[in-house]
């Protein structure tokens, strides 16, 4: 589990294609690796990708072609910022909210306006996560957690403070940039609740 709270912004310096997967290297630049051991998981733009190696600057990951199917990872070239989290521990302050690492799908932004010193992002959400997406709410960007300021149809509007947009991958965001979506975990656990008060899903009686 992570926070949406991003601790640092690395870059992709390698990766190896295989048959249907890729193998990332991830060059970590000022996030701790100290105590960061084979087997560990680290949010990579908001993907949870296991250690593999520790070449004492990054880690190496390997990326699932069901990731690689749901997420940007496979768009993503060398040299390309990412966003880093660590997983949290239970002495961990939750600065954001409690985020899985299992990115939904993948939202395009649509707008990017200063506003003094802040900047509105609007984002469109795929058709199948757009209902999950609500005003005031929690979503996840890239790994970052983020309040919704509104919502219109499938889209939704953030805005940006000052930090955030300077320590993490926001600066690098155009409009028509594919971004990773994780929806507040609650809600995906309220549609399965109501499912089966609606009668769906449920065991025989003889089960």
């Amino acid at each position: 589990m992570f926070t949406g709270i991003i601790q640092a912004v690395g870059r992709i310096a390698a990766i190896e294609a295989g048959e249907l997967d890729i193998r990332l290297r991830i060059q970590t630049e000022k996030l701790p690796l100290d105590d960061v051991a084979l087997g560990d998981s680290i949010a990579t733009s908001g993907v949870c990708l296991t250690v593999t190696e520790l070449p004492g600057d990054g880690y190496w990951a390997d990326v699932s072609p069901e990731t690689l199917s749901t997420t940007t990872l496979g768009h993503r070239g060398v040299g390309d910022a990412v966003n880093l989290e660590r997983s949290l521990t239970l002495s961990t302050p939750l600065g954001g909210h409690l985020v899985s690492g299992h990115v939904d799908g993948v939202g395009t932004i649509e707008s990017i306006e200063e506003d003094a010193r802040f900047w509105r992002v609007r984002i469109m959400a795929p058709e199948n996560l757009a209902c999950y997406v609500a005003m005031k709410g929690s979503i996840c960007v890239d790994g970052t957690s983020l309040t919704v300021n509104k919502v219109d149809g499938r889209c939704f509007e953030l805005t940006i403070i000052p930090q955030t947009w300077e320590e993490t991958v926001f600066s690098d965001y155009q409009v028509g940039t594919a971004v990773n979506l994780e929806v507040d975990v609650i809600a995906r656990y309220l549609e399965r609740l109501m499912q089966f008060d609606n009668g769906e899903g449920k065991r025989h009686p003889d089960e």
